[in-house]
């Protein structure tokens, strides 16, 4: 009797354990989706809202224009926005990181040391896709100042997301060589870069990007030199 009480108690046990672990992959399963679809929502929500600001700009644009076109319900952007500027600066941050973030990837791939040449390197491969994507340019330089442009190149705002302010303490420190003020420094060259290419691109202005890449060069490689400690 004590025998067959037990092995039914054993059935039992291993009948429980069978639906616990049922249950849990059912659990981990719902959670996998409830996840992607809060992702596919949130990147719905950035497309759609870049789509309408560079092709109709900002102003015109409504936040139900943008749920609209993305598909979701209003109380979804509220989960991740105050209102559209906070979107913009997000997607000016993100596209930002991108664009180094590739640029970066690229430098990866090929041998170059020297630090102003590093720098040179990610300028030129910035502007080009710049060059390529003119809509991107004007809804970044637009609406860009250095706080938002700062927060961009050191908050990472996504697992795809580079921090910039980190790989540029690295490229420093892997320099060898000491800078005053390397903050500073990147901020001039960011602003020279960015005004001066996007007068360039955008009209042709003084002169053609790729006539303008080789002055903007010798001036980062001056920038640098004026900057370092001897």
């Amino acid at each position: 009797m004590i025998v067959k009480e037990t092995e039914s108690i054993e059935k039992l046990k291993k009948k429980t354990t069978s639906k616990t672990g049922a249950s849990k992959k059912t659990y981990d399963r719902n959670a996998k989706k409830r996840e992607s679809n809060k992702k596919a929502k949130f990147e719905s929500l950035l497309n759609s809202s870049f789509e309408l600001f560079t092709s109709q700009g900002i102003n015109m644009t409504s936040i139900q224009d943008i749920v609209n076109k993305a598909g979701v319900a209003k109380g979804t952007f509220y989960l991740y926005f105050k209102d559209k500027h906070d979107l913009r600066d997000f997607l000016i941050a993100h596209k930002s990181s991108q664009l180094f973030m590739q640029a970066y990837a690229e430098l990866q791939k090929a041998n170059i040391t020297v630090f102003e040449d590093r720098l040179v390197f990610l300028m030129d491969h910035v502007l080009d896709e710049l060059a390529n994507n003119k809509g991107l340019l004007m809804f970044i330089y637009k609406d860009l100042s250095w706080a938002v442009f700062k927060k961009a190149l050191t908050t990472p705002l996504g697992s795809e997301d580079i921090d910039f302010g980190e790989v540029y303490r690295k490229m420093v420190e892997e320099s060898g060589v000491k800078f005053k003020d390397p903050e500073v420094m990147l901020f001039m060259i960011i602003e020279l870069v960015g005004s001066t290419g996007y007068s360039s691109i955008i009209y042709g202005d003084p002169i053609s990007l790729e006539e303008l890449k080789p002055h903007l060069a010798d001036t980062v490689r001056n920038i640098v030199g004026q900057f370092t400690l001897n």
